[in-house]
C-alpha cells in the first residue's frame, strides 16, 4: 500500500526550515509521499521546491492548487520549476477548482460553469507540462506559448474530482484524482468506477485515486472525534464535500475521520484500498503519544 502524509501548514518566520524538517522526518520514517495543501498560507509549490530540494527519498504533491487565480501557462511554469528543483519523478501537481465562496467572494472571479473552466484550463496546462507548445482559444482561457524550463520528463496531474463531470474529465485527460472528505463506500460505488471507466474509454492507463482523510490512533476515541469535529467543521458546509458526506451517509467530517486502535485504523485504511484507492494520505490531527502511534501505524502499512 502506498501511504502518504499530509504536511502541516508551515508558519512563522522560519516556516520553510520547519517544513524541511517535517519533510525530512516523513522521509526518514518511510512514508511514500508527502502532500501539502494550498489555502491562504505559504504558496505550496514554492514551499515544496525549497523543502524538496533539501530532502530526497520521498514523493511530494499538492493537494490542491486552485486553478482560477492563475493562468495555466504561469502554473505550468511554476510546477515545472518546482519539479526541476526537487528532481525528476517526484512532484505530482494536484489541481482543483476550489469553492464558489473562495473564488467569487474572496478572489472576485466568476465561478460560472466550473467544468468548462477546468476543461479549458487543462487544454493549456497539460501540453505545457509535457514540454509541448500550445495554441488554444477558449471561452475562458487563451494561450499561444511554449516554455523552456529544462525538465526531464513530464509533471503528472491529479484533478480534485468528485462530481460526474469532473470525474469524467479527470479520467480522460489527467493521471487521476486526489480527494478529500470522501469515504470508502463513495470511492467504491462512485469515484473509482466513474474515473476508471472514463480513462478506459480513451485508452488511458488506470487512474490514480489518492484518498486523504483525518486519522488518529488513540485509546480516547470520543475526545478524538470531538477534536475532528471542531477542526474540520468548515468542510461540512462546502457543497462538494457535503455531497460526498451525503453519499457516504456521514453527518459530518468527524464521521469520516479514521479513529481508534491500531487494528481498527489499519482495517479502515485497508477498506479504502479495497474500494479502489491507489494511495492513502493520512491527515494526522493528534499530538503527543497519539501522533507517534498514528505515524508508526501508517508507516507500518507503507510498501
Amino acid at each position: 500500500m502506498r501511504i502518504g502524509i499530509l504536511l502541516n501548514e508551515p508558519t512563522g518566520p522560519d516556516a520553510l526550515n520547519g517544513l524541511t524538517d517535517e519533510l525530512r522526518r516523513a522521509a526518514d520514517e518511510g512514508f511514500n509521499s508527502a502532500w501539502m495543501t494550498h489555502i491562504f498560507g505559504v504558496d505550496a509549490l514554492t514551499a515544496l521546491a525549497v523543502a524538496g530540494s533539501r530532502v530526497a527519498g520521498i514523493d511530494i504533491g499538492t493537494g490542491v492548487v486552485p486553478s482560477y487565480p492563475r493562468h495555466p501557462g504561469a502554473l505550468a511554469q511554476q510546477a515545472r520549476t518546482t519539479a526541476l528543483a526537487v528532481g525528476p519523478g517526484r512532484l505530482t501537481l494536484g489541481l482543483g477548482l476550489s469553492h464558489k465562496i473562495v473564488i467569487e467572494n474572496m478572489f472576485g472571479y466568476s465561478f460560472e460553469r466550473p467544468a468548462r473552466h477546468m476543461r479549458e484550463f487543462l487544454s493549456v496546462l497539460l501540453p505545457l507540462l509535457e514540454d509541448k507548445p500550445v495554441s488554444f482559444t477558449g471561452e475562458t482561457v487563451k494561450a499561444n506559448l511554449a516554455l523552456s524550463v529544462p525538465n526531464e520528463g513530464r509533471v503528472p496531474v491529479l484533478l480534485a474530482a468528485m462530481g460526474p463531470a469532473m470525474l469524467k474529465l479527470a479520467g480522460r485527460v489527467t493521471d487521476g484524482t486526489v480527494l478529500w472528505m470522501t469515504g470508502p463506500a463513495t470511492v467504491r460505488d462512485h469515484i473509482a468506477p466513474a474515473i476508471t471507466a472514463a480513462a478506459a474509454e480513451v485508452g488511458r492507463p488506470a487512474p490514480r485515486v489518492v484518498c486523504p482523510l483525518p486519522v488518529c490512533v488513540t485509546d480516547d476515541v470520543d475526545a478524538a472525534r470531538a477534536r475532528a469535529a471542531k477542526l474540520y467543521a468548515a468542510y461540512g458546509s462546502l457543497p462538494s464535500y457535503r455531497a460526498m458526506m451525503d453519499r457516504e451517509g456521514a453527518e459530518g467530517p468527524a464521521d469520516l475521520a479514521i479513529i481508534g486502535s491500531e487494528d481498527h485504523v489499519a482495517e479502515r485504511i485497508r477498506a479504502i484500498f479495497d474500494a479502489g484507492a491507489t494511495e492513502f494520505v493520512g491527515a494526522v490531527f493528534a499530538g503527543g503519544e497519539d501522533a507517534v502511534r498514528t505515524r508508526a501505524l501508517l508507516t507500518g502499512l507503507a510498501d
